[in-house]
């Protein structure tokens, strides 16, 4: 996996996304999040095709702070079963990737 990885989920309102978003940088699992909405969903759920407004958002860490990230995710999410998933990213500027490491590394 790549140092550095983008992590998203999506919450019901803009709220809870900025909740997310706040608690995830001020505990440092993330150095930096966006908020973006409201988005169009298209889903299965209790198998049943639905659709919902949304709100994305997108988290920036290393994949060594990846899982705190995800059990802090899971478990401030309004939702019962969360999207959270991680990519990596494969290339990006030297210094932001270095203040992406330091932010969360707590330097």
């Amino acid at each position: 996996m790549s140092e550095h990885v983008q992590v998203s989920t999506a919450t019901p309102t803009r709220e809870a996304a900025m909740t997310l978003a706040a608690g995830a940088t001020a505990a440092r699992l993330a150095a930096g999040a966006q908020v973006a909405g409201p988005l169009a969903s298209v889903f299965w759920h209790l198998g049943e095709q639905g659709t919902s407004e949304e709100w994305q958002v997108l988290l920036y860490t290393t994949a060594d702070r990846y899982p705190q990230l995800e059990t802090y995710l899971i478990d401030a999410h309004p939702w019962d079963n969360p999207q959270v998933t991680a990519v990596p990213i494969v290339h990006g500027s030297a210094a932001y990737l270095a203040w992406v490491r330091r932010t969360v590394e707590g330097e």
